[in-house]
Protein backbone atom coordinates (compact mmCIF):
# COMPACT_ATOMS: atom_id res chain seq x y z
CA UNK A 1 0.00 0.00 0.00
CA UNK A 2 1.11 3.38 -1.13
CA UNK A 3 -0.39 6.23 0.94
CA UNK A 4 -4.16 5.47 0.71
CA UNK A 5 -3.91 3.85 -2.87
CA UNK A 6 -2.42 -0.20 -3.57
CA UNK A 7 -0.66 -1.42 -5.94
CA UNK A 8 -0.35 -4.70 -7.91
CA UNK A 9 2.23 -5.45 -11.11
CA UNK A 10 0.37 -7.47 -13.44
CA UNK A 11 2.08 -9.38 -16.87
CA UNK A 12 0.28 -10.75 -20.00
CA UNK A 13 1.81 -12.94 -22.37
CA UNK A 14 1.33 -15.61 -24.53
CA UNK A 15 3.70 -18.27 -24.35
CA UNK A 16 3.57 -19.98 -28.38
CA UNK A 17 2.51 -23.52 -27.43
CA UNK A 18 4.94 -24.80 -29.90
CA UNK A 19 7.73 -26.88 -28.90
CA UNK A 20 10.07 -25.42 -31.17
CA UNK A 21 13.42 -24.33 -28.90
CA UNK A 22 10.87 -24.26 -25.91
CA UNK A 23 14.16 -25.53 -23.56
CA UNK A 24 15.98 -22.31 -24.68
CA UNK A 25 13.10 -19.44 -24.73
CA UNK A 26 11.65 -20.75 -20.94
CA UNK A 27 15.39 -19.98 -19.51
CA UNK A 28 14.28 -15.98 -21.00
CA UNK A 29 10.97 -15.97 -19.62
CA UNK A 30 12.17 -17.48 -16.06
CA UNK A 31 14.97 -14.64 -16.20
CA UNK A 32 12.61 -11.79 -17.16
CA UNK A 33 9.66 -12.93 -15.03
CA UNK A 34 12.39 -12.82 -12.09
CA UNK A 35 13.36 -9.27 -12.79
CA UNK A 36 9.85 -8.14 -12.87
CA UNK A 37 8.18 -10.29 -10.04
CA UNK A 38 4.78 -9.93 -11.12
CA UNK A 39 1.97 -10.10 -8.70
CA UNK A 40 -0.19 -11.68 -11.21
CA UNK A 41 0.78 -13.82 -14.75
CA UNK A 42 -1.87 -14.09 -17.19
CA UNK A 43 -0.44 -16.95 -19.61
CA UNK A 44 -1.99 -17.97 -23.06
CA UNK A 45 -0.95 -21.00 -25.07
CA UNK A 46 -0.51 -23.04 -21.89
CA UNK A 47 0.81 -26.57 -23.06
CA UNK A 48 -0.84 -29.55 -22.29
CA UNK A 49 -0.67 -32.44 -20.38
CA UNK A 50 2.88 -31.15 -19.05
CA UNK A 51 1.64 -27.38 -18.55
CA UNK A 52 4.06 -24.92 -18.29
CA UNK A 53 2.29 -22.74 -16.84
CA UNK A 54 2.96 -24.82 -13.83
CA UNK A 55 6.61 -25.22 -14.33
CA UNK A 56 7.17 -21.58 -14.56
CA UNK A 57 5.24 -21.54 -11.11
CA UNK A 58 7.11 -23.78 -9.58
CA UNK A 59 10.35 -21.81 -10.94
CA UNK A 60 9.72 -19.00 -9.61
CA UNK A 61 8.50 -19.98 -6.21
CA UNK A 62 5.14 -18.29 -4.24
CA UNK A 63 2.70 -18.73 -7.16
CA UNK A 64 -0.62 -20.49 -7.17
CA UNK A 65 -1.62 -21.49 -10.75
CA UNK A 66 -5.17 -21.43 -12.19
CA UNK A 67 -5.72 -23.72 -15.12
CA UNK A 68 -8.50 -23.46 -17.91
CA UNK A 69 -7.84 -25.97 -20.61
CA UNK A 70 -9.35 -25.42 -24.15
CA UNK A 71 -12.69 -26.77 -24.99
CA UNK A 72 -13.58 -30.24 -26.98
CA UNK A 73 -10.42 -32.74 -28.25
CA UNK A 74 -7.73 -29.32 -27.58
CA UNK A 75 -8.76 -29.64 -24.07
CA UNK A 76 -5.54 -32.46 -24.14
CA UNK A 77 -3.40 -29.86 -25.74
CA UNK A 78 -3.62 -26.30 -24.65
CA UNK A 79 -5.14 -24.02 -21.89
CA UNK A 80 -4.77 -20.48 -20.76
CA UNK A 81 -3.45 -20.32 -16.82
CA UNK A 82 -3.22 -17.29 -14.06
CA UNK A 83 -0.56 -17.46 -11.84
CA UNK A 84 -1.24 -15.47 -8.63
CA UNK A 85 1.10 -14.49 -5.56
CA UNK A 86 -1.98 -12.60 -4.45
CA UNK A 87 -4.91 -14.54 -2.62
CA UNK A 88 -7.64 -16.13 -5.08
CA UNK A 89 -11.15 -16.30 -3.91
CA UNK A 90 -12.97 -17.71 -6.92
CA UNK A 91 -11.37 -18.78 -10.40
CA UNK A 92 -14.18 -19.62 -13.18
CA UNK A 93 -13.42 -20.57 -16.93
CA UNK A 94 -16.07 -18.89 -19.78
CA UNK A 95 -16.50 -21.00 -23.13
CA UNK A 96 -16.28 -18.61 -25.40
CA UNK A 97 -18.06 -20.48 -27.77
CA UNK A 98 -16.00 -20.85 -30.99
CA UNK A 99 -12.28 -22.14 -31.58
CA UNK A 100 -12.53 -24.01 -28.75
CA UNK A 101 -11.68 -21.01 -27.01
CA UNK A 102 -11.75 -20.15 -23.58
CA UNK A 103 -11.32 -17.11 -20.92
CA UNK A 104 -10.94 -17.25 -17.26
CA UNK A 105 -12.59 -14.67 -14.33
CA UNK A 106 -10.29 -14.67 -11.37
CA UNK A 107 -11.88 -13.09 -7.90
CA UNK A 108 -7.85 -11.77 -5.87
CA UNK A 109 -7.64 -9.87 -2.83
CA UNK A 110 -5.51 -6.86 -3.37
CA UNK A 111 -5.31 -5.74 0.21
CA UNK A 112 -8.32 -5.13 1.43
CA UNK A 113 -10.51 -4.96 -1.78
CA UNK A 114 -11.91 -7.81 -4.38
CA UNK A 115 -10.90 -6.94 -7.85
CA UNK A 116 -11.57 -9.47 -11.25
CA UNK A 117 -8.78 -10.74 -13.14
CA UNK A 118 -9.87 -11.67 -16.96
CA UNK A 119 -7.51 -13.41 -18.65
CA UNK A 120 -8.02 -14.19 -22.37
CA UNK A 121 -7.26 -15.64 -25.60
CA UNK A 122 -9.65 -15.27 -28.40
CA UNK A 123 -10.35 -16.54 -31.77
CA UNK A 124 -7.85 -16.25 -34.44
CA UNK A 125 -8.78 -14.85 -37.75
CA UNK A 126 -7.14 -12.56 -40.12
CA UNK A 127 -10.37 -10.41 -40.93
CA UNK A 128 -12.52 -8.81 -38.17
CA UNK A 129 -15.26 -11.84 -37.60
CA UNK A 130 -18.28 -11.49 -36.18
CA UNK A 131 -17.48 -14.26 -33.78
CA UNK A 132 -14.32 -12.65 -32.22
CA UNK A 133 -17.14 -10.06 -31.62
CA UNK A 134 -19.06 -11.89 -30.06
CA UNK A 135 -16.48 -13.69 -27.58
CA UNK A 136 -15.66 -10.25 -26.47
CA UNK A 137 -19.26 -9.67 -25.89
CA UNK A 138 -20.38 -12.93 -23.94
CA UNK A 139 -17.33 -11.80 -21.70
CA UNK A 140 -18.49 -8.44 -21.48
CA UNK A 141 -21.72 -9.44 -20.28
CA UNK A 142 -20.59 -12.08 -17.52
CA UNK A 143 -19.01 -9.08 -16.17
CA UNK A 144 -21.95 -6.89 -16.04
CA UNK A 145 -23.92 -9.74 -14.66
CA UNK A 146 -21.78 -11.08 -12.56
CA UNK A 147 -18.77 -8.95 -11.20
CA UNK A 148 -20.11 -5.47 -11.80
CA UNK A 149 -19.76 -4.47 -8.42
CA UNK A 150 -15.79 -5.13 -8.43
CA UNK A 151 -12.60 -3.14 -10.18
CA UNK A 152 -11.92 -5.22 -13.21
CA UNK A 153 -8.64 -5.67 -15.02
CA UNK A 154 -9.45 -7.62 -18.42
CA UNK A 155 -6.07 -8.88 -20.61
CA UNK A 156 -4.61 -11.01 -22.57
CA UNK A 157 -4.23 -11.81 -26.45
CA UNK A 158 -7.36 -10.55 -28.44
CA UNK A 159 -5.93 -11.51 -31.70
CA UNK A 160 -7.57 -8.24 -32.94
CA UNK A 161 -5.77 -5.16 -33.65
CA UNK A 162 -6.44 -1.60 -32.42
CA UNK A 163 -9.00 -0.70 -35.39
CA UNK A 164 -10.83 -4.08 -34.91
CA UNK A 165 -14.31 -3.70 -33.39
CA UNK A 166 -13.38 -6.43 -31.09
CA UNK A 167 -10.89 -3.80 -29.51
CA UNK A 168 -13.01 -0.60 -30.13
CA UNK A 169 -15.69 -2.57 -28.04
CA UNK A 170 -13.22 -3.09 -24.97
CA UNK A 171 -12.56 0.88 -25.12
CA UNK A 172 -16.32 1.69 -24.46
CA UNK A 173 -16.10 0.34 -21.10
CA UNK A 174 -12.51 0.07 -20.44
CA UNK A 175 -9.31 1.96 -20.82
CA UNK A 176 -6.23 0.26 -22.19
CA UNK A 177 -3.26 0.65 -19.60
CA UNK A 178 -0.25 0.85 -22.62
CA UNK A 179 -2.58 3.61 -24.47
CA UNK A 180 -3.45 5.54 -21.31
CA UNK A 181 0.64 5.96 -20.58
CA UNK A 182 1.82 6.57 -23.92
CA UNK A 183 -1.39 7.95 -25.79
CA UNK A 184 -1.05 5.46 -28.62
CA UNK A 185 -1.17 1.51 -28.56
CA UNK A 186 2.20 -0.20 -29.17
CA UNK A 187 3.46 -0.61 -32.71
CA UNK A 188 3.30 -4.13 -32.72
CA UNK A 189 3.00 -7.15 -30.24
CA UNK A 190 3.38 -9.98 -32.79
CA UNK A 191 5.14 -11.67 -34.27
CA UNK A 192 8.53 -10.92 -32.66
CA UNK A 193 11.57 -11.99 -34.76
CA UNK A 194 11.95 -15.42 -32.95
CA UNK A 195 13.26 -18.38 -35.67
CA UNK A 196 11.91 -21.43 -35.51
CA UNK A 197 13.27 -24.31 -36.57
CA UNK A 198 12.91 -25.50 -39.89
CA UNK A 199 12.02 -21.81 -40.33
CA UNK A 200 12.41 -21.98 -44.43
CA UNK A 201 9.54 -24.31 -44.56
CA UNK A 202 7.58 -21.40 -42.21
CA UNK A 203 8.87 -18.50 -43.74
CA UNK A 204 7.43 -19.70 -47.23
CA UNK A 205 4.47 -20.74 -45.89
CA UNK A 206 3.99 -16.86 -44.32
CA UNK A 207 4.97 -15.17 -47.41
CA UNK A 208 1.48 -16.95 -48.82
CA UNK A 209 -0.28 -15.88 -46.21
CA UNK A 210 0.44 -12.79 -46.18
CA UNK A 211 -0.15 -12.31 -50.19
CA UNK A 212 -3.19 -14.04 -49.60
CA UNK A 213 -4.32 -12.43 -46.99
CA UNK A 214 -2.54 -8.92 -47.12
CA UNK A 215 -2.06 -8.68 -50.94
CA UNK A 216 1.65 -8.02 -50.12
CA UNK A 217 4.96 -10.59 -49.55
CA UNK A 218 6.61 -8.60 -46.25
CA UNK A 219 5.91 -9.87 -42.98
CA UNK A 220 2.67 -9.00 -41.38
CA UNK A 221 2.93 -7.35 -37.68
CA UNK A 222 0.26 -6.15 -35.21
CA UNK A 223 -0.80 -5.14 -32.13
CA UNK A 224 -3.01 -8.13 -30.63
CA UNK A 225 -1.89 -8.42 -26.97
CA UNK A 226 -3.59 -5.69 -24.39
CA UNK A 227 -3.99 -4.90 -20.62
CA UNK A 228 -7.20 -3.75 -20.21
CA UNK A 229 -8.79 -1.42 -16.81
CA UNK A 230 -11.71 -0.04 -15.75
CA UNK A 231 -12.15 3.53 -14.25
CA UNK A 232 -11.32 2.36 -10.64
CA UNK A 233 -7.49 1.96 -11.52
CA UNK A 234 -4.71 4.09 -12.18
CA UNK A 235 -2.10 3.13 -14.15
CA UNK A 236 1.44 3.60 -12.84
CA UNK A 237 3.07 2.54 -15.67
CA UNK A 238 2.73 0.18 -18.87
CA UNK A 239 5.38 -1.11 -20.72
CA UNK A 240 6.02 -3.84 -23.53
CA UNK A 241 8.91 -6.64 -21.39
CA UNK A 242 9.65 -10.32 -22.78
CA UNK A 243 10.30 -8.82 -26.38
CA UNK A 244 14.19 -9.27 -26.43
CA UNK A 245 16.51 -11.79 -27.88
CA UNK A 246 18.92 -14.04 -25.82
CA UNK A 247 22.45 -12.15 -25.21
CA UNK A 248 24.20 -14.71 -26.80
CA UNK A 249 21.87 -15.43 -30.19
CA UNK A 250 19.87 -12.62 -31.78
CA UNK A 251 17.10 -15.38 -33.32
CA UNK A 252 15.68 -16.70 -30.11
CA UNK A 253 13.16 -14.69 -28.32
CA UNK A 254 10.71 -15.76 -25.40
CA UNK A 255 8.05 -16.30 -27.59
CA UNK A 256 6.40 -14.97 -30.97
CA UNK A 257 4.32 -12.19 -28.66
CA UNK A 258 5.91 -9.85 -26.99
CA UNK A 259 4.48 -9.49 -23.29
CA UNK A 260 2.85 -6.47 -21.67
CA UNK A 261 3.85 -5.23 -18.09
CA UNK A 262 1.39 -2.79 -16.21
CA UNK A 263 1.45 -1.56 -12.45
CA UNK A 264 -2.08 -0.71 -11.57
CA UNK A 265 -3.09 0.90 -8.13
CA UNK A 266 -6.80 1.68 -6.58
CA UNK A 267 -7.89 3.19 -4.09
CA UNK A 268 -8.06 1.03 -0.37
CA UNK A 269 -11.86 1.69 -0.13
Amino acid sequence: MQGQMMTFKLVTFNLLNKPSRWHDRRKLIVREMAELQPDVIALQEVSLPHNNAQWLADQLGGYTVHTSPKTGALARHEAIATLSRLPVEECRTLNLMAQSRVAQALRLRVGERAVVVVNGHFMFHVYDHIKRTRQVQRVLNWLRLAAASYPTVACGDFNATPEMRTIQMMKESFSSAYETKHGHEPDYTCPTPLVYRFNAVRKGLSTIGNLIAYRQPEPWRGTLDYIFVDGNFSVLSCELVLNAPAPDDPTLYPSDHMGLCATLALPAQ
